[in-house]
């Protein structure tokens, strides 16, 4: 178009009154363009844990992470003491085990749990107040004295009984228990400290449980907002309303932002709808539904979701060893390729296949990120033309894989021709 067009399309738009049609549209959506920051925030940029360790109460004590690692390793070396060995027992490709092994073995020995939640809830039991109170107790100190030795996992806290009638007031006691027993021994409440929220049948629970961390702030001199919560999704009305919606949607915005994971409960929710003992899984059908709906809620709010477990565990001889842990490692992958970044482990012997498998997929996933990304970037030329979106999922995954140990941050930024700062702000911008 040249200048007397594009000069006379100007005036003609003028004519119409198009700048004041366009503050008007402004105006009238101005309402939802605040919902949408608002419900929709995007991802905080914080580290997601690859797992979460559950351990009952009563069996917390200083050291456990570490004591972890130790049998973790112990495993590796008894069950499978080489690449070609570990390879074969979970059935994965030598080279990406023989890639991946050094870094699993480092993890181990430096930073061998990620997320630690105390269990005061199904792995735990009913026990006389006194006897709670005391591992409550026991738990905390613990865990101070882990954070003074600089011990502690990056992220911890406790699954407490839920708000069902039966539990509710054993769980909130247990809550303020360990969350004051912190502020005594330490003089703050950690930065990774969160809790979970389990059995959940009511978005109504989900606000009784706001209200609840809202007066313990105030009992506590705790800043607003500072008590943030999981939900374990675990029952059907966690997933759908009698009138068909989604219930995890509600439950997640009736959080008022606290709540900051969504938890699938692999065998409380297989139980719930039907499925028998024999076929329980994280791969059922069943548990497919469940978490896309979980992952439909989650979307844009920057909720994590977390997968569930197994419970066949890698004990026994050395059959029974491989045969968990390739149940194990195939579970984990399987639960990444649809975007559930982390998952529940029970035993020391899963350490190994959940970081062998969490390592290799973003091994094998960051030389073609990384390509991709330089040449949506503009740095090179590149046969496939991403969306904004697909890039910034791209940044994300060698964010991840950074995040936890399986990517070094020099590779990423000598491949992909930008620093990690500008990684790290380019995989958690919002787009649109």
């Amino acid at each position: 178009m040249g200048e007397q067009e594009a000069a006379q399309s100007g005036q003609r738009l003028a004519g119409i009154g198009l700048g004041e049609l366009a503050d008007a549209l402004d105006a009238r959506l101005a309402d939802a363009d605040a919902r949408l920051i608002a419900q929709y925030p995007g991802d905080s940029g914080r580290r997601q844990p690859v797992h979460t360790v559950y351990v009952p109460a009563d069996q917390v004590r200083a050291g456990i992470c570490a004591e972890w690692g130790r049998q973790a390793l112990a495993s590796m070396d008894e069950f499978a003491p080489d690449a070609e060995a570990l390879a074969a027992a979970v059935g994965m490709d030598p080279g990406a085990v023989a890639d991946a092994l050094p870094r699993v073995r480092a993890k181990l020995a430096e930073e061998p749990i990620e997320d630690l939640r105390v269990d005061l809830e199904d792995g735990y039991g009913a026990r006389s107040d006194e006897e709670e109170d005391g591992h409550v107790a026991s738990a905390v100190a613990a865990l101070a004295a882990d954070l003074d030795a600089g011990q502690a996992p990056p992220y911890f806290g406790v699954r407490m009984k839920g708000m069902e009638s039966a539990g509710r007031r054993r769980g909130l006691r247990s809550l303020a228990l360990f969350v004051g027993g912190l502020l005594d021994a330490v003089g703050r409440l950690p930065e990774g400290f969160v809790f979970t929220l389990p059995k959940i049948t009511s978005t109504d629970q989900v606000e009784a449980m706001v209200w609840a961390a809202e007066q313990l702030e105030k009992r506590f001199g705790l800043p607003a907002g500072r008590l943030g919560f999981e939900l374990q999704i675990e029952t059907p009305q966690s997933v759908l309303t009698p009138d068909g919606a989604a219930a995890v949607a509600r439950m997640v915005h009736a959080g008022e932002g606290r709540v900051t994971g969504l938890h699938y409960g692999t065998y409380d929710y297989s139980a719930a709808v039907g499925v028998t003992a024999a076929f329980q899984s994280m791969a059922h059908p069943a548990a497919d539904h469940a978490k896309a709906v979980m992952q439909l809620a989650a979307a844009g709010t920057g909720v994590w979701l977390s997968d569930g477990s197994t419970n066949v565990l890698p004990v026994g001889g050395r059959e029974q060893v491989h045969a968990a842990w390739a149940l194990h490692a195939g579970l984990v992958r399987r639960s990444l390729e649809r975007a559930y970044y982390q998952g529940w482990d029970l035993h020391p012997h899963q350490l190994p296949t959940r970081y062998l498998a969490t390592y290799a997929f973003y091994r094998e996933a960051f030389e073609p990120a990384a390509a991709r990304l330089k040449a949506y970037l503009g740095a090179a030329g590149g046969g496939v033309l991403d969306e904004p979106a697909t890039a910034q999922a791209l940044a994300s995954a060698l964010v991840r894989g950074c995040n936890c140990g399986a990517l070094e941050e020099a590779e990423v930024e000598a491949a992909a021709g930008v620093g990690s700062e500008v990684l790290r702000g380019f995989a958690d911008r919002r787009v649109g």
